[in-house]
């Protein structure tokens, strides 16, 4: 999301799958040699096409999960404190659609944004993570501002935070990497396993009906984020500050999740770089292949079990099936866009999801900044529609998007935020 997952504008061209042991610097770990191969189409910019397609993909579709959160009367605020409660099946299928998949597949490319850094910064002779941290700290910073001025469920801190200890990993033997990230991901699986039992005994004790969604409210619901349904107005935006400040403990501990399932994501999305997921072989077209039957085969029918089983399974179904449908639409994605013409003239649909992937933590925030504007009482106040509604505003906010982004690219090389992320970032230098 941030630049991280946006790399420089030639980070692929001819790149090998992993970064030969000679490089590697006395204060840089030394990565084991493995066979080179050339990299999926390139942009005219020299850019990896496939990640910037996948990313503006992944940000639509996180708006398209976070959306209802806006659109619930009160704001994220209510939908938290109503435990995100709803009746209406077709509100469920089309929120089950997008739940948690985009977000983990933003997080895979992230991952691969680290990786293709960490490449950068070796080739150059720097140590790494070196100035990482710092780029790990300005992120940080942005997510924080992100979330008391616009969005209670910002990822950039736990991003931040979980891209500093996948970067003391990434460089590291497959061994290491292999032994952190299955101790971290078999912590994690255990955590929500337990939860997950006990919120669907609570759910039974009490009384709870099983079948759906629509009955998500109650027994497994988070606290109300206030006192009141005052405190949960949209009617004014210094409220609305005001209220994440004082209830940071609740919006925030999110990240407990975040963190470990980001961490394991981003290792991950680090070693498919180097299993060639990007290559134009016969091997990174097999593991694509492999990658997008079981990530589609399986992962999708999982979820639909997991939408409908009840509410005691809204954290498997959150946070443990939706990365095994991201790895599925990861390699579906980039076999598809390795078999675009080669200096084709792209689409208008093509050239705005592109442009969006290249702007993207400019337009995960302006989005969000949109949706408040559109939803929220302190503007044109449009939350509490139908689903169809709902569906566009969507719409409306990503063709926003979609033709800003690339207007915007005409004239500068970054969105507005990459541009002063990578200006402060560079001021720490001198």
């Amino acid at each position: 999301m941030a630049d991280a997952v946006a790399p420089g504008p030639r980070q692929a061209r001819d790149m090998p799958a992993n970064q030969p042991s000679s490089t590697a610097t006395p204060t840089s770990p030394v990565v084991s040699r493995t066979p080179s191969s050339a990299a999926v189409p390139t942009g005219a910019s020299g850019r990896i096409l496939a990640l910037d397609v996948l990313r503006g993909i992944a940000i639509l579709g996180t708006l398209a999960s976070n959306i209802w959160l806006f659109t619930t009367p009160g704001g994220p605020a209510a939908w938290l404190s109503d435990g995100f409660a709803t009746d209406d099946p077709v509100r469920t299928v089309l929120q089950a659609l997008s739940n948690g998949k985009f977000l983990a597949l933003l997080t895979l490319l992230f991952g691969v944004g680290l990786e293709l850094q960490y490449r950068s910064m070796v080739r150059q002779g720097l140590p790494w993570p070196g100035r990482y941290v710092l780029r790990a700290a300005i992120l940080f910073v942005e997510g924080l501002l992100h979330y008391v001025l616009v969005f209670e469920f910002d990822v950039l801190m736990g991003y931040a935070i979980a891209s500093l200890l996948a970067a003391y990993l990434v460089g590291r033997s497959d061994r290491v990497v292999r032994v952190w990230g299955g101790v971290v991901a078999g912590v994690y699986v255990a955590a929500i396993v337990a939860l997950t039992a006990l919120l669907v005994s609570t759910s039974d004790a009490g009384g709870g009906q099983q079948g759906g969604q629509g009955q998500r409210g109650g027994q497994g619901a988070p606290a109300a984020a206030g006192d009141g349904a005052a405190s949960l107005s949209t009617a004014s935006w210094l409220d609305q500050v005001v209220l994440r400040l004082t209830h940071m403990d609740v919006f925030r501990i999110e990240l407990l999740l975040i963190v470990p399932s980001a961490t394991v994501l981003f290792l991950v999305g680090s070693r498919l770089v180097r299993a060639g997921m990007f290559s134009t072989t016969e091997e990174g077209a097999r593991l694509r292949r492999r990658l997008a039957w079981i990530g589609l085969g399986a992962g999708v029918p999982l979820n639909a079990l997991t939408t409908w089983a009840g509410p005691g399974w809204v954290l498997v179904d959150r946070y443990l099936v939706p990365p095994l449908v991201a790895l599925g639409i990861l390699a579906l994605g980039t076999t598809l866009v390795a078999r675009l013409r080669p200096g084709g003239s792209p689409s208008l649909l093509r050239r705005g999801v592109e442009g969006v992937g290249r702007t993207a933590l400019s337009c995960y925030v302006l989005q969000n900044v949109l949706a408040s504007v559109i939803c929220f009482d302190w503007g044109l106040g449009l939350a509490g529609g139908e689903p169809w509604q709902v569906v566009l505003i969507w719409a409306g906010i990503s063709l926003t998007l979609m033709v800003a982004a690339p207007l915007w690219l005409r004239r500068w090389p970054r969105g507005p935020i990459e541009l002063v992320m990578h200006r402060v970032y560079d001021a720490g230098r001198r």
